[in-house]
This record gives structure tokens, sequence and C-alpha cells, in this order.
């Protein structure tokens, strides 16, 4: 897909992956209604962007908020690309994780990204050619201690990814599942990102995956992994489990020492 031919809707648009995917779509030339919560950040791409970027402040976990973005979809004459990039994040134990924190990951991971991308099938599908974009992790293919209900999120998004590329195999609407690993960005406690540097974990800039996402989306893949040895250990943990059980469990110690230090700092 040619970018500057895209009309896109992209969540979680105010920050990280989100803000670079709405900066470097519109410096290509695309359209882009921008959803999230807050404008935060983008009110400056805003005044750089006029009538190209435009903003709608939404709560994707509700109704109402999916009618709006739709409403506003329409009033752009339609779109092709819808890209979910809205997530949330939680590095903690899973008995540490409370009942709402829960609810909440699962809305806005999961729930939101299906919900939407519904209500906006009839648009794309209206298209000569479209492309739903579903930002996953590399957690959604490897479960890691730590992270258990943010992996069941994007261990299903994939899944969902998967199948509903077969079942618009026949139609105008391609789907592409992004895994990026781990990315700097506020969604990282200080407790995670202490523990990737302790782990010596290769994070990624926000933008240099915004690039590779978008790059993806001009080549329509179906899948993106990023980042090396993480795509080989997505690879063996398909393949050969155990192996990845028996090396992660050696990590344990240090996973919980982080919990443990970073839930000890919030409790003060």
């Amino acid at each position: 897909m040619r970018l500057p031919e895209c009309a896109v809707i992209l969540t979680g648009a105010s920050g990280g992956i989100g803000l670079e995917l709405a900066e470097q779509l519109c410096a290509a030339g695309a359209r882009v209604l921008a959803v999230s919560r807050q404008m935060g950040k983008l009110a400056d791409l805003m005044n750089r962007y006029p009538g190209r970027l435009l903003w709608q402040s939404a709560d994707l976990r509700h109704h109402e908020g999916r009618e709006q973005v739709l409403a506003r979809a329409r009033e752009m004459g339609g779109v092709n690309v819808l890209i979910n990039a809205a997530g949330v994040n939680r590095f903690a134990l899973f008995d540490q994780i409370d009942a709402q924190a829960l609810d909440e990951l699962l809305d806005i991971n999961l729930k939101a990204a299906l919900q939407l991308t519904r209500v906006c099938l009839p648009l794309l599908r209206a298209q000569p050619r479209a492309m739903v974009v579903n930002v996953g992790s590399t957690y959604g293919s490897i479960g890691y201690p730590g992270y258990a209900t943010y992996c069941a999120s994007k261990f299903a998004l994939r899944g969902f990814s998967q199948a509903l590329r077969r079942e618009l195999a026949d139609t105008s609407v391609s789907v592409m599942y992004a895994a990026p690993r781990a990315t700097r960005t506020a969604m990282n406690s200080t407790a995670a990102t202490a523990l990737n540097q302790a782990l010596k974990v290769g994070m990624d800039d926000p933008a240099d995956v915004a690039r590779a996402v978008l790059k993806a989306v001009q080549s329509e893949r179906n899948e993106l992994y990023l980042g090396w040895p993480e795509k080989l250990f997505v690879r063996i943990n398909g393949m050969l489990p155990g192996v990845v059980d028996r090396a992660l469990r050696k990590q344990l110690p240090v996973i919980r020492r982080y919990i443990t230090s970073h839930s000890k700092e919030s409790s003060k």
C-alpha cells in the first residue's frame, strides 16, 4: 500500500509507538484519524499537519467511544487502514493484579481492538484495498513470568489476527500482526525497565518500531516480528517450549526480585 493514498484510523496515538506512527504517517502524506483518551503530545503534531491529522477523543472500551470513531471516519470519506495500537501493560506476578486492573488490561489490549475492528470492517471492505494492523508483542508468542495477563491479551490478539486474515482471504482486506520486542515507552514501569537492563534485554526506540511497521504496511506483510534474538526465541518457543521453560526458570529469582522491589516502593 502507498502511504500517501492511506486514510488511517490509529488508536493509542498520543504516546509511545502510536505517536511515532502518527508523525511518520503524516510525514509520508497519509491522512490520519488519531484516537486517544487525551490529546497529549498530539497537539504539536496537529499544528504541524493541519488538515492531515485529525483527533478524536474516545474511550474504546465503551460502545459510545467506538461509535464516535466510526462517525469521524465516515466524515473523512472512509478509511483503508485501521491500526490497533492502543495498549497498557502491568509488570507484576499474576496474584498481585487486582480484578479492576486485569479487566482494564484485557478491555484495552484485546476487546477494544476486536470491537473497533468489527464496526470498521464495512468501511474497510468498501475500499479497493484495505488493511487491519494489530500491534501485539513478542509476548504474544512467548509466555513470560511477570506478564501473565499482558501475555494473555497479546496471545489472543495474535490468534484473532491469524483467524481474521484467513476469514477475509477472499476479500479486499488484509490483516497484519506486528510484534515489537521491548520498546522504550512510558508504558514500562521503572521496575520493568530495570529488569530489562539487568537481563541485558534489547529495547528499541519507538521511532524505529513505527518505521518498521509502516514499511511492512507498504509491502502488505502478514506478520512482523522485531528484534534479535527475540525472533529466534519465538521460533524456539513454538517448536521446543521446554527449552524456553528451562531458560526462564533460571531468570525467576531476578524477575521476582525486581517485582518485589517495585511493590515495596509503590507502597511507601
